[in-house]
């Protein structure tokens, strides 16, 4: 399957969760075995050798796993708060429709261990910069960013490249 068809899968859900949100459901895509491998062999261009793979709940870290295991590296889960139970840092971000946090534990990144960084949809970049920030205060290095989908009109390319300047991001979609 081409990569276009694989990502064609993904369908828009109007009013979801919020009215004039327009969800991207990602779910015919993973149901789709063949599908599902084009996207994570897609990922898996961008991969260092000897790097971690980091995803955010909840959808990234669906790829960020499978990525993980194609490469046999490790994965770092970076959760919503209270989630994870060991001893955490957290960080506060803004969404299109409200704000939440992230939590990564204190132990999940080695000092200047290259991480790869996943997500399933870039929006306004709040995630992603919460995520960076995180992983960053761990000592950790975002080589990339890596999502699946990137809705442009919200802008969160230009925001993640205006607070970490020379930031390599690649979304595999744009809306």
């Amino acid at each position: 399957m081409k990569l276009d068809e694989a990502l064609g899968l993904i369908r828009p859900i109007p009013d979801y969760p919020h009215p004039g949100i327009l969800f991207q459901d990602i779910t015919p895509l993973l149901s789709n075995g063949e599908a599902f491998t084009t996207v994570t062999q897609e990922l898996q261009k961008h991969a260092l050798p000897q790097s971690v793979i980091a995803g955010i709940e909840a959808r990234g870290f669906i790829f960020a796993s499978a990525l993980a295991n194609a490469l046999n590296s490790g994965f770092v889960p970076i959760r919503k708060a209270g989630k994870l139970p060991h001893t955490t840092i957290s960080q506060q971000y803004g969404l299109e429709y409200g704000v939440d946090t992230l939590e990564i534990h204190i132990d999940a990144i080695a000092q200047s261990q290259n991480v790869l960084l996943i997500d399933d949809v870039l929006a306004t970049g709040g995630t992603i910069e919460a995520a960076i920030e995180l992983i960053q205060e761990l000592g950790g290095n975002v080589y990339k960013v890596l999502a699946l989908l990137e809705i442009t009109e919200l802008k969160g390319r230009e925001r993640l490249e205006q607070r970490f300047p020379g930031l390599s991001l690649t979304s595999l979609m744009h809306t």
